[in-house]
């Protein structure tokens, strides 16, 4: 059994915490956040921490620590912020951040312009890599994987957008 709803969420110095009965708002340095909460968890402010407990059985305890888990990513994505990088390999390959949008060329007759959401900034240092910035760590995962759901990496010659650090199961071509 999972004991995550136990361990206190630490409110770090410039964090902001609300608390209602059926939502959590987190305000700090970077923006504002707010989950609505269910009505199994209940939620308790001491000595700077929050405290997550149960009211229920089985689903509740689960909800208590995925309720835990959501509000401390939303502290730290208040206070430091999340970020992921993304690398396109390929020749011809590139991206180029444009204001609001991201600009692709990954092999196809024409470019990809993506919409970034609100909240969510993109950078290209290079133009093989692209750094996506914000502070909701769910809506940084969605934002990486539609980008790397637009060419994903091939197993025969890796080309394709991929997470940095990620590995790419190789596969041998035809033989004659």
């Amino acid at each position: 059994m999972s004991r995550v709803a136990n361990a206190p969420v630490s409110i770090p110095d410039g964090v902001d915490v609300a608390l209602r009965p059926d939502a959590v708002t987190v305000k700090g340095g970077k923006g504002s956040l707010s989950l609505r909460l269910p009505s199994q968890v209940a939620v308790s402010k001491r000595n700077g921490a929050l405290l997550f407990a149960p009211q229920g059985g089985r689903e509740a305890r689960a909800l208590a620590g995925t309720t835990r888990s959501l509000v401390q990513n939303m502290v730290v994505g208040v206070s430091v912020g999340f970020e992921k990088r993304l690398e396109i390999q390929g020749v011809g390959y590139r991206a180029q951040a444009q204001g609001r949008k991201l600009n692709l060329q990954l092999g196809f007759s024409h470019p990809i312009d993506y919409a970034l959401p609100d909240g969510i900034d993109a950078e290209t240092s290079s133009q093989t890599e692209i750094v996506v910035r914000g502070i909701d760590k769910q809506l940084v995962g969605q934002v990486c994987a539609e980008i790397r759901a637009f060419r994903p990496p091939e197993p025969y010659k890796g080309k394709g957008v991929r997470y940095a650090g990620e590995r790419v199961r190789r596969k041998e071509g035809k033989k004659k």
